[in-house]
């Protein structure tokens, strides 16, 4: 479910959602993201669409929702949507 790409990026990101490492190879990357069921959106408005479903995202710009710690985004455009 989660390429190279996602598993590198949380690999060399995850201190913007978290204190202390909760993954140190791809790997333990993988069965974190596994475990809290991170998922893979193909655009912004479906990162809009899955704040509004899941967390509360009344108000929020794009640019907010961009900088919000559980929003990675990937090198080809998609994000990374970890909940800590």
């Amino acid at each position: 479910m989660y390429d190279q790409v996602c598993l590198e990026t949380f690999l060399k990101e995850q201190g913007r959602l978290f204190d202390e490492p909760v993954a140190e190879t791809l790997e333990e990357a993988e069965e974190f993201l596994e475990e809290c069921m991170a998922v893979v959106l193909k655009d912004l408005k479906e990162v809009r669409k899955y704040f509004e479903e899941n967390m509360d995202a009344a108000g929020m710009s794009d640019q907010e929702l961009l900088e919000a710690c559980e929003v990675f985004g990937l090198p080809d455009g998609r994000f990374l949507v970890v909940e800590g």
